[in-house]
């Protein structure tokens, strides 16, 4: 079985997830470490507890999901994946940065690219890969069914949804990924968001306002 770890870095207060399974092997999801200390945290968090990172996975490629990729390649010699359709917003990372008033300069290369029903493999343990674009077009979540969880970036938060007036966003496109994707999926099953706490299919089903189905 798989489990999982979450660390909050950088101003945008963004949520980094560590998957591990049973060998000790490790996947980071998001890796959004910003100031040198909150790397050096996550590295002697790895390092101590003899994780073998083996990849990085990205649900998109926003600045704040992205700030410590290159240090994770680097530190680990790990390959970095996302999907396809998030490439531009990648290649603006240091454009968007500039937006914000941050100084961003080292953009990771992606190593492959992540595809729509792909089972992504960490030893014997699988993730399905859902696309749900309207965040951003590339927009990915990584589900465990025999965890009963889906780690979703910023599809879906507790009693929100991610915006989408961002280049690429669209409000009825990210309605239909969680209407079709998300939704369709277990109520009790655990939705660990981008940023904020966790919360259920069946929560956000019944008061989510932006997207909760009617009686």
């Amino acid at each position: 079985m798989l489990r999982l770890n979450l660390f909050t870095f950088n101003d945008f207060r963004e949520n980094t997830y560590l998957i591990i399974n049973e060998q000790n092997e490790g996947w980071l999801v998001d890796p959004g470490m910003y100031y040198p200390s909150e790397t050096q945290h996550l590295f002697r968090y790895i390092d101590d507890a003899k994780i073998q990172i083996k990849g990085i996975i990205n649900t998109h490629t926003h600045i704040d999901h992205i700030f410590g990729v290159s240090a994770v390649k680097e530190r680990y010699n790990v390959k970095f994946g996302m999907h396809q359709a998030d490439q531009e917003v990648l290649e603006y990372a240091e454009s968007s940065a500039a937006v914000f008033g941050i100084n961003f300069q080292n953009t990771p290369v992606p190593d492959y690219f992540i595809k729509e029903g792909e089972s992504l493999m960490l030893g014997d343990d699988a993730l399905t890969v859902f696309h749900c674009p309207g965040h951003s077009p590339g927009s990915i979540v990584f589900y465990y069914q025999p965890g009963n969880w889906a780690i979703v970036g910023d599809v879906l938060f507790q009693g929100s949804i991610g915006r989408t007036d961002l280049p690429g966003g669209s409000f009825e496109t990210l309605l239909h990924s969680i209407r079709t994707h998300l939704f369709t999926l277990p109520e009790e099953t655990m939705v660990y968001p981008g940023h904020g706490a966790a919360t259920t299919i069946g929560e956000e089903k019944r008061t989510n306002p932006y997207c909760r189905e009617e009686a």
